[in-house]
């Protein structure tokens, strides 16, 4: 299976615990934090318009997904408690973000680390 042509079998808000399961197939589970969802939104407000600019949110620890809208056949659109409801994430970014969590919650630490230096 590739990320090209990956489709959850079974989305899962968890508000209680603040976290979406998302289940591709029965050896790609992910559950990801709303924090890490947040913060790691594919929207241009995080993102920036270009490699360099990233803007590197904190203070979203306790954020929570209130509703996810589906985008098509192709993504959801969550909405956050925080407003923030432009990210569209698509099924592959969904699943790089389940594989390579560990990765990007390290540089994330480091990097709101070294903005408040």
């Amino acid at each position: 299976m590739t990320p090209d042509n990956l489709v959850p079998i079974e989305i899962i808000l968890h508000k209680k615990t603040r976290t979406l399961e998302i289940v591709f197939d029965a050896d790609k589970r992910f559950v990801l934090p709303c924090e890490y969802l947040r913060v790691f939104s594919p929207s241009a407000e995080v993102r920036g318009h270009g490699e360099g600019n990233e803007k590197w949110l904190t203070g979203k620890e306790n954020v929570n997904i209130l509703a996810i809208e589906p985008v098509g056949h192709y993504a959801i659109k969550p909405i956050f408690s925080d407003g923030h409801q432009s990210g569209i994430y698509t099924w592959k970014t969904l699943y790089e973000l389940g594989m390579k969590q560990r990765e990007n919650w390290q540089l994330y630490l480091e990097k709101i680390k070294d903005a408040k230096k």
